[in-house]
């Protein structure tokens, strides 16, 4: 990995535990990073600098045990506005949590036990450049559910009811799509369609624009729950 010597250059995060030995494992292993810069969370009563990096942080590492309120609650405020990228280090999740997070708008999650300094690094520089991380298993769960649900959906929509919601999707959006729900990034997807990565980056763009999705993960299921792929 180069080393970053440029402040500016490096990745800024926050970390959310509710257990303070949990939390002070990941900032052992992200500290010592060059390309990642940890800021404290909550702010340190340092004066208005501290508050106005945490605050501005691109990317915040959430460790949870399980899905439950309080979780949920913190999930939500770090979401809120689209701007902050959030990684979750989960113990386990149902498949219908797993649903829930990615349409919360989670951009990567790593499982605890696999949580090694150089996933965990990794789940942070790409969540930062927008891309999306999930473990395979928690793609092809993710995928199970939308399967589930577009049955369940098709058993209940009238005839010619679906057609209207297949109007809003360009077939190099669907392309797109179904190759990051196969598990290609964006340099695997330009090469295998023949565009360039920016334009790869802004079909993306534009779709989760116009459509009001969080991240890759939620256009994917999108995309299969209204019967695109």
């Amino acid at each position: 990995m180069p080393v970053l010597t440029d402040r500016t250059d490096r990745v800024t995060v926050t970390i959310h535990a509710a257990d303070p030995l949990s939390r002070a494992g990941v900032l052992s292993l992200l500290d010592r990073q060059p390309a990642v810069r940890v800021v404290p969370w909550p702010p340190e009563p340092e004066g208005d600098a501290p508050a106005a990096e945490a605050a501005e942080a691109r990317v915040a590492v959430m460790l949870i045990d399980q899905i439950d309120e309080r979780s949920t609650a913190e999930l939500r405020r770090l979401l809120r506005g689209g701007e902050r990228r959030v990684v979750l280090v989960a113990r386990e999740l149902r498949e219908s949590e797993l649903f829930s997070v990615v349409e919360y708008g989670v951009q990567a999650i790593v499982w605890r036990h696999q949580a090694t300094e150089e996933r965990l690094v990794t789940a942070v520089r790409q969540a930062a450049q927008g891309e999306c991380v999930l473990p395979p298993d928690v793609i092809g769960r993710v995928l199970g559910q939308m399967h589930r649900l577009r049955r369940s959906q098709r058993a209940t929509t009238p005839p010619g009811a679906a057609c209207t919601t297949l109007f809003g999707m360009a077939p190099r959006e669907t392309d797109v799509l179904r190759l990051i729900s196969e598990g290609l990034d964006t340099r695997q997807i330009s090469e295998k369609l023949c565009y360039s990565e920016r334009t790869v980056k802004n079909i993306l763009h534009g779709l989760m624009t116009r459509l009001r999705l969080n991240n890759r993960a939620h256009a994917v299921a999108y995309a299969l729950r209204e019967g695109y792929i």
